[in-house]
């Protein structure tokens, strides 16, 4: 019991740390809005508690860490860019909770567009499909949630495949989804040319355009799952290679790539000779950044 203790704080307490966290947010050019996302994560507090500061007169507010490093980790937001999901661990995308460390990337809400591309374009949404670099799982959890297809999924990591393992168990989908260490299709040879369907978010940042990206990225998130080589296409030329012996005819080929990349990834589609329907979707913001293919 002694060790929870520290977890106890009174709402000034918490209100006056969250006074302070605002301020120094907006100093340090940091959202002020994320100390009360994270409030709602940590401290377990509603809206509506935090917009009329209500939580201020309660005698106790049970935090998931001690106030002590929530600052600790909140001074690390502010001064090394460490991303506010991975201080509380979580975050929201689609309808879930995914839990989420420095060994993952952090699921992007762009991504999620991927998951209605999948149900759109399966004709058949049974049988197995694959997450190809699967990370914290959500591509995953997503396919498993709205096609009632076996979902394969991959990846090099066994960091990331343990978070993705747990996000499976508790959203109720460890039934529905096999998880397998290795690279690409390799763990999956025994059911070659038995997809319906294959889903990847690859690295595809180009190697010399990490440095340019946000501290919060290059500092901090996996370069595994970002370094897409010298013209960041490496992963998305091997996926386009090797995938058509894996899909079974009229077999589903969906990726996300970077803006700019989709004639490049248009033309090695139809080069590679394997491939037909070629499409091209935009994300919410406009960028062409899905590819959709058929296997021939």
């Amino acid at each position: 019991m002694a060790d929870k203790q520290p977890r106890v704080v009174s709402g000034l307490q918490l209100w006056q740390w969250r006074n302070t966290a605002h301020q120094a947010a907006i100093a340090t050019d940091v959202p002020p809005a994320e100390v009360d996302w994270l409030l709602l994560e940590v401290a377990g507090l509603d809206r509506l508690a935090l917009r009329l500061e209500s939580f201020k007169n309660w005698p106790q507010i049970h935090l998931q860490l001690p106030l002590e490093e929530l600052d600790r980790l909140w001074q690390r937001r502010l001064n090394d860019r460490l991303p506010v999901q991975y201080i509380a661990g979580v975050t929201p995308w689609r309808n879930f909770q995914i839990a989420v460390s420095s060994a993952v990337l952090i699921p992007r809400p762009e991504t999620e567009c991927l998951i209605d591309l999948a149900l759109a374009s399966a004709s058949n949404g049974s049988g197995h499909w694959a997450d190809l670099g699967t990370g914290s799982g959500a591509i995953a959890l997503g396919l498993a949630d709205v096609l009632p297809a076996t979902i394969h999924a991959v990846d090099y990591s066994l960091e990331a495949l343990a978070i993705a393992q747990t996000n499976a168990r508790n959203l109720g989908f460890a039934d529905r989804i096999k998880f397998y260490q290795g690279s690409w299709w390799e763990p999956l040879t025994f059911l070659k040319g038995q997809f319906s369907g294959m889903v990847s978010n690859p690295p595809y940042i180009p190697t010399s355009t990490l440095p340019t990206l946000q501290p919060e990225v290059v500092n901090h998130e996996p370069h595994l799952a970002l370094d897409g080589g010298t013209d960041g296409l490496n992963c998305i030329r091997h996926l386009i290679e090797i995938s058509s012996s894996y899909l079974q005819p009229g077999g589903v080929w969906l990726i996300e790539m970077m803006a700019g990349q989709a004639d490049a990834v248009r033309e090695l589609l139809q080069n590679q000779g394997s491939y037909c329907k070629i499409q091209i979707h935009a994300d919410l913001a406009g960028i062409e950044r899905f590819a959709v293919a058929y296997k021939s």
